[in-house]
């Protein structure tokens, strides 16, 4: 039994004598498990890849990927603390050569 079969199976309400809940299908079943062209399909196309390589696959198909406006903002949060902080750092290094200049080298 793969692990989504497990999770689903964990998440799924226990059930109670003559009431019927509904199941869900799961994932790998509902699509093309069923028919010739999609089992061999799959097994031509992924067939040669390790199993781990199917679990990331599986893994990032899961993934909430940011909007476009998320990554623009948090693109521009980055390059302005990348600035203030090699401005800050700049600026500390200049100090020092400027002291180190003047009491040791004087």
């Amino acid at each position: 039994m793969n692990r989504s079969l497990r999770r689903q199976r964990l998440k799924e309400p226990k059930e109670r004598p003559g009431v019927r809940t509904p199941r869900a299908i799961p994932r790998a079943a509902a699509g093309s498990a069923g028919t010739a062209k999609g089992a061999a399909g799959r097994a031509g196309t992924f067939g040669w890849r390790p199993r781990f390589v199917m679990d990331i696959i599986n893994e990032l198909r899961k993934v909430v990927w940011p909007t476009r406006d998320d990554v623009v903002y948090l693109t521009i949060v980055v390059v302005v603390v990348t600035v203030i902080l090699g401005a800050v750092l700049g600026a500390i290094d200049i100090g020092f050569g400027w002291l180190i200049e003047k009491t040791l080298l004087s």
